[in-house]
């Protein structure tokens, strides 16, 4: 069966009495949206802070093919097995965006026996957190344009305008466009663009904040542009934007809850992209997570130099999450891709291609337990083409690097194929002291950190930017320089051509823009030609998405 046939087959539990079943949370804390999706008030939120943490499991994976690696199925299989084993766990993940959704991955709420339901909602729409967040963004930039319209008290600069509209949606089309047109009644003309909504400095914003205070703050704080001396910043609070913007977010801040197939709690909350954005969950819904479960599995995006360094460099700096341990994803196709094995050809058997395709996996294994400082467990998501030559030779050569590797069949067999990589996990969370250390010191100036992820984690041997990128970064550097660095960049590869495989090295770097997030509080490093407003591809997975006259959904996947 397709995954959305067997996600429509699951047996779900109403979810207020899950969560009351689970962890003793009385309904008058739940606001239930439908049989099986809820949200968490914030105020049962704070009721926790007294609590002791669980430990916190990160799972990552090799650098991204066309043959797909599996860690969101990764996830929520590990956590199904914890469950099995008697442990309390939870897990926490991102919510899918429409973009991808209609455009390549047509569903991102696992796969086979390893999802999280009701499938067809998380993945459209949801609980209208998307919505929220692209609506909060694009009032602030009406804001903008209105308040330059009506005079321009504060003496914006249109030129330098930084702040441009969002859609979750891939357009291209959108990615620049001009606004004003038709005359003096319809504005300032001037240039402009659209992002994807998880490309929004709000929607990284959400994910960072700790309360509703704290959002509002933050969204005050963001800089939308600069006066006419082209160096004066010019904040949302100076528009009186962020109020009206945190009242939209007034139910999105909350965490939703929704079960798993076999009827375990997951907790799914914000959803940055981890190649244009910082790729993780809601810091709240984490902490959360880890006041009520004795084990939470998380992911990041994309592969562990993206997603996993964002997890650390970003996450992890700012809220003061101690991660316990990393779970690294790979499939044996995956690996064949990256040694040179053309998709149509992955399903047969190829020794020398894995041998070559390890690169990818070793480095990756390296920069987690090295400049990660946490310990890794390899997990091969098991696929039913996989040889017995192909997996012995995949756990000899993970052997031969130190790694623990375990062959995991949640895929096809839900939690009980993971319970092994979860005893493994086990083993090593319930014998070390939770923590991890950073990539780079805070005190580096921006540029020596960014030249830092390239070249400890990219394997680049330099970084080159214009004279105006380096120009910007420097003066940055007087009022931001503490600031975490978030590159964007293809995850397609380790250097920023995502035709590169394995693991490529002495390439350079070419940072082509940066950006202030000053309310999320990093910098944004736009790394070779990756777009914040992707494309649908030639057959766009909205193709076959469709609905009968019975209200079923066929097509996600």
């Amino acid at each position: 069966m397709s995954d959305i046939e067997i996600a429509q087959q699951a047996n779900m539990k109403p979810i207020i009495g899950l969560v009351k079943e689970h962890y003793g949370i009385d309904a008058e804390h739940l606001d239930p949206i439908g049989h099986y999706k809820a949200k968490m008030s914030l105020e049962y939120v704070n009721s926790l802070t007294d609590k002791e943490d669980g430990k916190l499991i990160l799972v990552t994976a090799i650098s991204p093919t066309p043959a797909g690696e599996g860690k969101t199925t990764t996830t929520v299989g590990l956590g199904d097995a914890l469950n099995r084993l008697k442990k309390k766990a939870i897990m926490c993940l991102r919510e899918p965006s429409l973009g991808p959704c209609f455009g390549v991955k047509g569903g991102a709420a696992g796969g086979g026996y390893s999802q999280i339901v009701p499938m067809e909602d998380i993945n459209l729409h949801f609980t209208g957190d998307f919505h929220a967040i692209g609506v909060a963004h694009n009032l602030l930039s009406a804001l903008i344009d209105n308040h330059i319209h009506h005079g321009n008290e504060l003496n914006i600069d249109p030129r330098l305008v930084q702040w441009k509209r969002v859609i979750d949606m891939n357009d291209r089309a959108l990615r620049h466009i001009v606004v004003g047109m038709g005359g003096t009644a319809n504005g300032f003309l001037r240039e402009d663009g659209f992002d994807i909504v998880v490309a929004s400095e709000v929607m990284a914003i959400l994910c960072l904040a700790t309360s509703r205070a704290d959002l509002k703050a933050r969204l005050g704080r963001i800089v939308i542009g600069y006066k006419s001396d082209k160096v004066t910043p010019v904040y949302a609070r100076d528009l009186k934007a962020h109020g009206a913007m945190a009242a939209i977010l007034k139910e999105a801040i909350k965490p939703n809850l929704v079960q798993t197939l076999e009827n375990n709690i997951a907790i799914i909350h914000g959803g940055p992209f981890a190649n244009i954005a910082h790729g993780c969950n809601t810091v709240i819904a984490t902490k959360t997570a880890l006041k009520l479960a004795d084990y939470v599995v998380t992911e990041a995006g994309f592969g562990a130099d993206l997603g996993a360094e964002k997890f650390i460099d970003i996450k992890c700096r700012l809220s003061g999450l101690k991660p316990s341990a990393v779970v690294l994803v790979a499939t044996i196709r995956a690996l064949k891709f990256h040694g040179g094995v053309a998709k149509e050809h992955l399903n047969k058997e190829n020794i020398a291609a894995i041998e070559q395709g390890f690169a990818n996996l070793e480095r990756h294994y390296h920069n987690i337990t090295q400049h990660y400082g946490l310990p890794c467990v390899v997990c091969i998501n098991h696929f039913s083409f996989d040889t017995d030559v192909e997996i012995t030779l995949l756990e000899e050569l993970c052997a031969n690097i130190g790694a623990t590797c375990v062959v995991s069949k949640h895929w096809a067999k839900g939690g009980a194929g993971a319970e092994e990589l979860a005893k493994s996990v086990l083993e090593i969370v319930d014998n070390r002291e939770a923590g991890c250390t950073f990539v780079y010191d805070e005190n580096l100036s921006l540029w020596e950190k960014i030249e830092t992820i390239a070249t400890k984690l990219y394997g680049a041997e330099n970084i080159t930017a214009s004279a105006k990128v380096k120009a910007q970064l420097a003066a940055w550097n007087v009022d931001y320089g503490t600031f975490p660095i978030c590159i964007a960049k293809t995850q397609m590869s380790f250097s920023t051509d995502p035709l590169l495989k394995g693991a490529p090295s002495n390439h350079t770097v070419e940072i082509r823009d940066v950006k202030l997030a000053n309310g999320a509080g990093f910098i944004v490093a736009i790394a070779g030609d990756i777009m914040t407003m992707p494309g649908l591809p030639k057959v766009p997975a909205a193709e076959r998405i469709d609905i009968d006259d019975d209200g079923r959904i066929t097509g996600l996947f």
